[in-house]
């Protein structure tokens, strides 16, 4: 089954970048790379690598206002599921001076255990808008069917900012709340929060050191405060 759904995304993602080069004949397309290594993964507030380390990489497709692209890590659920996979695509257009970023996730985890059904599809609809040096921006992500068994529908949403502080150092925060329906012992809901700072080393290589916390999210210590400091190199 797993393997029919990469396929099904291939061939999608075929479609999608065909259907770009016929729209947009005369966009360039550009290809980037990134690596990198974390002291933890933190996704919207709980520990993926149940607060151990995270090597990191992906790879993006741009086409004018289009975007798809392919990104990996390693987690760790206790479990024997060994990496996530996500596969995205979107388009991001433009109104006035708003940012907009429309687009679908899907989220893949290598060796997950029978019966867990982690895979899952998420859809993102996002705007940012200039103020003054800094910028402001709201997200909001709907799963019709939330990671794992047990759970059902997922809804994310968030407001977060960033200001540039030098030509290098840039402060960026954000607060979003997740709320996902479980069928058998009620909705996981809670608020999560993050703020950070990020460097740049070099053209290429970044630096962001980030504090992460929940309002009592029902996961233990995995969903608890930490300082997360990540390396990133992008080509």
């Amino acid at each position: 089954m797993k393997a029919l759904k990469f396929a099904l995304l291939g061939a999608a993602a075929s479609l999608a970048m065909g259907g770009s080069a016929l729209a947009q004949e005369d966009a360039a397309v550009d290809v980037s790379f990134n690596v990198g290594v974390a002291s933890d993964y933190v996704f919207r507030g709980i520990s993926q690598t149940d607060e151990g380390v995270q090597v990191f990489g992906g790879a993006d497709v741009t086409s004018g206002i289009l975007y798809a692209g392919v990104w990996a890590s390693n987690v760790d659920f206790l479990d024997s599921t060994d990496a996530e996979v996500d596969f995205y695509a979107g388009v991001r257009p433009t109104a006035g001076p708003v940012a907009l970023d429309f687009g679908v996730i899907y989220y893949a985890y290598v060796d997950e255990p029978s019966g867990a059904d982690y895979n899952y599809w998420e859809f993102k609809a996002a705007g940012s808008i200039p103020a003054g040096p800094a910028t402001l921006g709201a997200a909001l992500f709907y799963s019709p069917d939330f990671t794992g068994s047990a759970f059902d529908e997922g809804l994310y949403y968030e407001v977060n900012a960033a200001i540039p502080l030098s030509d290098k150092a840039t402060l960026s925060a954000a607060i979003g709340h997740q709320d996902i329906e479980e069928d058998f012992v009620g909705d996981v809901d809670y608020t999560t929060w993050n703020v950070g700072l990020g460097y740049a080393i070099t053209e290429n290589v970044g630096l962001d050191i980030r504090y992460w916390d929940t309002d009592e999210a029902p996961f233990g210590d995995i969903s608890e405060e930490r300082v997360v400091a990540s390396l990133k190199l992008t080509l």
